[in-house]
Formats: structure tokens, sequence, C-alpha cells
């Protein structure tokens, strides 16, 4: 396998695979970390020896000192949000000092966080079961060209006129449609021009910074943030986000063309999660499940709701390598699955009993499909000491190469629990310096 200068991280399923704890990781080998879609409604957990951190707009590579981490212009910023976790990770004796948030990045208002949750309430038993971060209406006001990005922060004047322009329109939707009551003006104003004050030593023209960084031949890890299935053009529509998280989004969420993203691994959990509404073809409603909840310790790092559990989708999985042109795969939580005596993996899909080879886009398509499982024995041992590919019991080595096969990718690395040394590489997919 080739080795690049450049490496992307991705989710294949429906996020929550464990990207926080690879990227962070690889961050070590890095020297600029970027994010480049979604907002402060994603979280990655990451243990750093006894230590949790909980991290939503923080790029994974902050808790390596001396990286340069940027937030790209497809990401929507909270500043509140941002700022308090700044301020928690300087609490912990970290440091933010290399943030840099693109001035093109949209801000995410406090109107946008209102109308997330209003549409949510409104929609009743349709609801998405967004995180009510105000991440889509964000979205919806950047491409109705009437949102505020980090740049107007620099700006006050510019930002108070952008208010006093939006305010009124936003107000009357609040007022008419939902009943509530109006945003104060004065208000906004003010703690946006602090906001400002607070994040200009970061805000900056992050497109050329990168360009630099790479003309310069620094390794570059672009980290993404939810996942295929999640992406608002091949996921689970309408069960999606509002971004693209896909391979296709690093290019306009962070400012570089195809060629300079190298190599990219899809991270794929051992078994298959979701959080909210939405199909789940392989979803476990027994003991099983539960146990795997229980012992992935799965609830949402954001919003901590329980998450769906199920066997490892792996007809998912080859339309993620395909979307994505994945490289290579790393497996996570493998661990979870020491004590099943039997694993069951859905390899492929019937629909009206004959086999299909297309995810569906259709919700209705997507209710009646019924997986195909191989079933293969279960190892029945602990693999969280296990530090080399030669350590794993012959079974659990089976079932990864079972998914390599299976899905046409190899799979480079195995995470076998949450701290870093827990994390077996098989090959490297930065270069050497």
């Amino acid at each position: 396998m080739a080795q690049y200068s450049s490496v992307a991280v991705l989710g294949t399923q429906w996020g929550d695979e464990g990207k926080g704890k690879l990227v962070d990781f690889l961050a070590e080998q890095a020297d600029v970390v970027v994010r480049f879609a979604g907002g402060n409604n994603a979280g990655h957990t990451v243990v750093v020896g006894d230590d949790t951190y909980k991290l939503h707009l923080l790029p994974s590579g902050v808790l390596h000192p001396g990286k340069l981490c940027l937030l790209g212009n497809g990401v929507v910023v909270d500043p509140a949000a941002l700022l308090l976790e700044i301020r928690g990770l300087e609490q912990r004796g970290g440091s933010a000092a290399g943030l840099r948030i693109s001035d093109r990045a949209h801000l995410v208002m406090p109107w946008h966080q209102i109308l997330d949750k209003a549409q949510e309430q409104a929609a009743g038993s349709n609801r998405i079961g967004t995180t009510g971060k105000g991440i889509g209406p964000s979205y919806v006001d950047k491409h109705a060209r009437t949102g505020l990005r980090a740049g107007d922060l620099l700006e006050p004047e510019i930002l108070i006129e952008r208010i006093r322009q939006i305010l009124p329109r936003v107000n009357a939707v609040l007022t008419g449609v939902y009943r509530l009551s109006p945003l104060d003006e004065q208000v906004i104003m003010e703690r946006f021009i602090e906001y400002g004050q607070a994040l200009r030593p970061y805000i900056c023209d992050t497109i050329s910074l990168l360009r630099d960084c790479l003309a310069a031949g620094q390794r570059v890890l672009f980290e993404g943030a939810q996942a295929t299935f999640l992406d608002i053009d091949y996921g689970t529509y309408p069960y999606v986000t509002s971004s693209h998280p896909t391979a296709g989004g690093i290019c306009t969420g962070a400012g570089v063309g195809p060629h300079h993203v190298g190599h990219i691994t899809g991270v794929v959990k051992a078994y298959t999660t979701r959080v909210g509404e939405g199909p789940f073809p392989t979803e476990l409603f027994d003991a099983t499940g539960e146990l795997i909840r229980e012992g992935g310790q799965e609830y949402g790092t954001t919003t901590g709701r329980a998450r769906r559990c199920g066997w490892l989708d792996l007809a998912m999985v080859r339309y993620s390598a395909w979307l994505n042109s994945l490289d290579s795969i790393a497996l996570t939580r493998l661990d979870v699955l020491d004590k099943l005596p039997k694993i069951r993996v859905c390899t492929g899909y019937l629909l009206h009993g004959r086999p299909i080879s297309h995810y569906p886009s259709s919700l209705h398509e997507l209710s009646q499909i019924e997986p195909v499982y191989r079933e293969m024995p279960g190892w029945q041992s602990s693999t969280g000491d296990c530090r080399s590919w030669e350590q794993l019991p012959v079974a659990a080595r089976d079932y990864v190469e079972m998914i390599a096969q299976t899905v046409g990718v190899p799979v480079t690395m195995v995470s076998v629990g949450p701290r870093r040394e827990q994390t077996i590489v098989r090959q490297s997919c930065f270069a050497e310096n």
C-alpha cells in the first residue's frame, strides 16, 4: 500500500464509529488536522491515559501539543459552544493555541437553535431526531445566502448591519409560525461582538494556510465528522445531517483540490449503531443488542441518547467504500464482541425475495429489504490487551479478514479499546519522514 503525506479519516456507517480515537492516534504523525464539515452536533470521544475528552468542534488533533488544527469553511461554528470547549480544554491543562477558523465558515446563530427545536417539535412522529444544536437551519441559511460567516465577526459594523437585516425576518417566523417570543436585536449584537473579540486570534484564511502547509510538505490529516449514511445526498434521507461528511466534502469543505487528498481511511465499527430516527436493516431488539450497547457504552457523545445497535452491515460498508474511494479500513470496537459465541454479519440484501446490488434511496424499499446474513464463530476471549495482529484470537482475525474480503478493501488498523495504545497497526498510511 502506498503511503501519503495527506490522509483522510471518514465514517462509513451512521457515525459514532470511533473516528475521534483514530484521528487522535494518527494526529501524532501529522502536522495539521483539518475538520471540513458539520458542527457541534458531532462528538468525538478521545481517551488519553486516564483522561477522557469529549470534543465537539475542536479537531481531535488538539490534544497533541504543537499541531495546527483547522476548522474549514464547510464547518458551521457555534461561537458560544466553541469558546466553552476552548475554556474547558484550558482548564484541564490543554491548549487551543493551534486552532484556526476559516473566515468563510458559517455561524450558528441563536435563532438556528430555536428553529431546530421548534421544527422537530412541530414534526411530531415525523421528526428527524436532530441534536437541536441549530446545525440544519444554519446550513439552510448558508444555501439561502442569508447566513453570517466567521469573517463577519472581525468587522463589527458589518456584523451589526447584517443582524439588523436578518432578524426581522427571523422574528416574523418565530412569532407568526411557531408562536414564540421574538429575539432581542441589541442582546444578540452585543453578544456576537464579544464573541468576535474572543475569536479574533483564531479566524483567518485557512485555504491559503492549508495550501502553504501542503506546499511545504507537511503532513495533513482530514478529520471527518458524522459519516457516509448521514450525508445529505447519499445517506438515508431525510434522516441525515445537512452537510457532506463523505470524501467529496473534503475538497469543498476544506478548500483543497482532489489531488491533495492522498489516502482515504474508512472507519468501520465491528457492529452497527445509529442515533435518532430512520431505517436500520440489521437492528437488534434482543439481549444481544443490549449486551453490545452496554459493552460498547453506546450512548451519544453530544446528546447522551442510547444508540440503536445491530449486526455489522457490510452491504452499507461496500457502498461507503465506493462513494469514498476507500484505500483502507480501520476497524474499531472489536473488543465489544469478545463475549459473543456467534456473530452474524450482513453481506447483502434481498428485496421482494431477490438479491439487489445497490443501496436503495427509497425509505419504503429500505423498510422492506431483508438482510442476508453470514454467521461466524466468536472468539470468547479478551482482545483488549492484544498489541499485535498475531496476538488476536484466530476467530477474531478471521472476522477481520472476512470484512476485508467482502468489502474489497484491506483492514490496516484494528482498535481493541478506547486508549491510544489499544490500536493494532498492520500498515501505516502516512509516508515516512
